[in-house]
């Protein structure tokens, strides 16, 4: 959930950022490097490949491509202009993977998965957004709060408290880019915040724990942006949670136009195989024969190359699945890095009850957060905060009166093992209805007995209980990591030598690590990198020199 920027590095101190540096690096040169010393070092991958070309003179050559999201689909994309057979295996009825819609009883589409474009500048979704007459849009900077009993903050209360929130999160990430080298793997990002707020909140001010206890309050809201408590993120490793700059928009009419355009070029010049399983690879041995491709369903495919685009969450439940097994580096990368748990629910109500167009009624627009609820004990003893996004007032072509709700952690993993237990969509409904009425009802406006006030649908995800997904959301950086950084540059090289490239939003930039735009660079990224081992420019055309 993020209506706030989360890129803390001005334009003039790019040239000494890390995550900058990597973005150029990996946009620059989204090939296969080596200098003379790695050639010398590693005379096996420019021989592999080329072992492997020779054998493919006369034909295409063949590649399969695991995984039908964003990552996959715009790797599939490259290799058809570059002039290569593409098979794409998808354990789906659908391409999209973790982008994928759903209905609600109104009619509308929702998102199950990313809602938002995180970074306007050179953002590559956004040109597909723009491209398709996508529907964005944002709200302030600002949420509406509530306290512990319902009861809604002033507003300028929820502005001073939250400014100092994220002048703590600004400054982790200053603190973190600049001594990552000395920080300890064990230090959290919530320890940042209990060393900071007081700093900012003195012993000397009126109140000063209780205000004090309101940012660490609104603090846990981090959790929203990666799918892990505060307590879990790494603050060694912070600066990886950077994100492009410029403007974050939520896509108001859902990801499909943009998932259809990327799609469009793997529909019309691949071969899909759907509702197929993919539970082992078997990568080239010393000889540079072709890899082997296995199912659940008793198939084998042989490809020159093969990209795994499956999740990060994936990958750590199947290191058994690589014949010959992972190298101990990109095993270790595989395990180190963190995997969250974001999930979400939409609420949809006749009318939207918590907007008004008098400006002197209590009102909700765009975001709002209930802080550790103690009205609710019954159902949330452990007094989860609650928060939520109101798409009432989104453009009147893309907005509808719903909650969408955003939760994570073990809250998560609650609702979605309550909900995996429910035999039947009603019974489903009532839990959620019963589970988040505490907290829709404290919205101004609210009726116990008007017809408004009732919900008419709701839709919620349960990427925890899908296998497909790697159970769960998508990477971050937890508490324990020592080399971050290295682990994602690991996961991202893959093992060309062996003719196994691996792609997806765990691979990405730095700075798009997590995000669609990021699952969508790294395919592009590796399709290049195919494109140039087999000396294939655009077309097809074999240029040797």
């Amino acid at each position: 959930m993020d209506a706030y920027s989360i890129s803390f590095t001005s334009a003039s101190q790019r040239s000494f950022s890390r995550i900058w540096k990597d973005l150029k690096s990996c946009r620059q040169y989204s090939i296969v490097e080596m200098s003379a010393e790695d050639l010398l070092d590693q005379p096996s991958l420019g021989q592999r490949i080329g072992e492997r070309r020779a054998r493919s003179s006369g034909r295409k050559p063949h590649v399969g491509v695991i995984g039908a999201g964003l990552s996959g689909l715009r790797c599939t994309d490259i290799l058809l202009q570059h002039g290569f057979e593409v098979t794409l295996v998808e354990g789906r009825n659908r391409l999209g993977g973790r982008v994928h819609q759903a209905k609600l009883p109104s009619g509308h589409k929702v998102d199950a998965g990313p809602n938002w474009i995180h970074g306007t500048n050179d953002n590559p979704i956004l040109d597909l957004a723009k491209e398709t007459d996508t529907v964005t849009g944002q709200w302030e900077e600002r949420s509406s709060v509530f306290d512990e009993a319902g009861k809604q903050i002033p507003a300028t209360d929820a502005i001073y408290y939250s400014g100092i929130m994220w002048d703590v999160v600004g400054a982790a990430f200053a603190y973190s880019n600049k001594h990552s080298a000395t920080i300890s793997p064990d230090e959290s990002l919530w320890d940042f915040f209990k060393k900071e707020v007081p700093r900012r909140i003195s012993d000397s001010e009126e109140d000063f724990e209780k205000k004090r206890n309101f940012v660490y309050q609104l603090a846990d809201q981090w959790g929203a942006f990666v799918g892990s408590h505060i307590f879990t993120q790494s603050l060694k490793f912070f600066w990886l949670e950077e994100c492009i700059d410029g403007e974050n928009l939520f896509v108001g009419d859902t990801y499909e136009k943009i998932l259809q355009l990327v799609a469009k070029p793997a529909v019309e010049g691949a071969k899909i195989k759907y509702d197929t399983i993919v539970n082992r690879i078997q990568s080239t041995n010393d000889e540079g024969e072709t890899l082997k491709v296995y199912t659940e369903g008793g198939e084998s495919f042989e490809f020159d190359e093969v990209v795994l685009t499956a999740p990060l969450g994936w990958l750590k439940r199947h290191t058994h699945a690589f014949e010959p097994a992972l190298p101990s580096r990109l095993t270790k990368a595989i395990k180190s890095i963190g995997y969250g748990c974001l999930e979400k629910a939409y609420i949809s109500f006749p009318k939207a009850f918590w907007s008004t167009n008098n400006s002197r009624d209590p009102t909700v627009q765009g975001f709002c957060q209930l802080l550790a609820p103690n009205y609710a004990t019954d159902t949330n003893p452990n007094k989860w905060n609650q928060e939520f996004v109101e798409l009432s007032s989104l453009a009147p072509s893309a907005s509808h009166p719903t909650l969408l709700y955003y939760f994570y952690g073990d809250q998560s993993k609650f609702i979605t093992g309550e909900l995996a237990k429910l035999p039947s969509k009603e019974k489903k409904d009532a839990f959620l209805y019963n589970w988040f009425k505490p907290y829709y009802s404290c919205l101004p406006n609210y009726d116990e007995n008007s017809a408004d006030c009732q919900p008419i649908g709701c839709y919620a995800t349960e990427w925890l209980n899908d296998e497909l997904a790697g159970n769960g959301s998508y990477s971050n950086f937890q508490v324990g990591l020592e080399e971050g950084d290295v682990d994602i540059e690991t996961m991202r090289k893959g093992l060309p030598n062996r003719g196994l490239w691996l792609a997806g939003e765990h691979t990405a930039p730095f700075v798009a690590l997590g995000t669609a735009t990021g699952a969508y660079w790294s395919g592009e990224s590796v399709g290049k990198r195919i494109a140039q081992a087999y000396s294939r420019g655009e077309g097809g055309v074999v240029d040797l020199d």
